[in-house]
């Protein structure tokens, strides 16, 4: 087993299968572009085990709880690690994170945006490691993202041939 996936496994993570779109919706991209050493990946949302779009959904400081959130940004790093797998083949051909962009639906007043991607980003650092996992981030609220989701986030990374 490779070293990112037994790690997941000693956390009691599973990568979520590839993501059903509610009924009607086209997504007409790829969720992971490789050019080069680079693999762009497109803004992925919380997902459950079955690829299904994860609940709760809505508005942080409405709706959501700042840990809500937290454990939606810990879900969508999953569904990224997903994409991942399926493009790469193996986790452990990502050489480090680069750069993540983190879209937080937010009420009206809410600014705790960073503490909620940091979901996210703790994930990543704790499975990739303190250097491979560091990236630069943006944190942002919105006023709106597809489907009601609380997070949305799209990376960078370097991978190995």
């Amino acid at each position: 087993m490779a070293r990112i996936e037994e790690r997941l496994a000693a956390l009691g993570l599973a990568l979520p299968a590839p993501l059903t779109p509610p009924p009607g919706v086209a997504l007409p991209f790829r969720f992971v572009r490789l050019a080069g050493a680079r693999a762009f990946i497109s803004g992925h949302g919380p997902q459950n085990a079955d690829g299904t779009i994860a609940a709760p959904r809505g508005k942080l400081g409405r709706e959501l709880t700042l840990e809500q959130g937290y454990a939606a940004a810990r879900l969508t790093a999953l569904s990224i690690l997903g994409s991942l797998s399926r493009a790469l083949g193996d986790l452990d051909r990502i050489a480090r994170w680069t750069r993540v962009f983190g879209m937080v639906n937010s009420a009206p007043g809410f600014d705790r945006q960073p503490s909620v991607i940091n979901g996210f980003s703790d994930l990543i650092l704790e499975l990739f490691g303190p250097e491979a996992g560091a990236h630069a981030r943006s944190a942002v609220g919105m006023a709106e993202l597809p489907f009601g989701i609380p997070v949305e986030i799209e990376a960078e990374a370097e991978v190995l041939s």
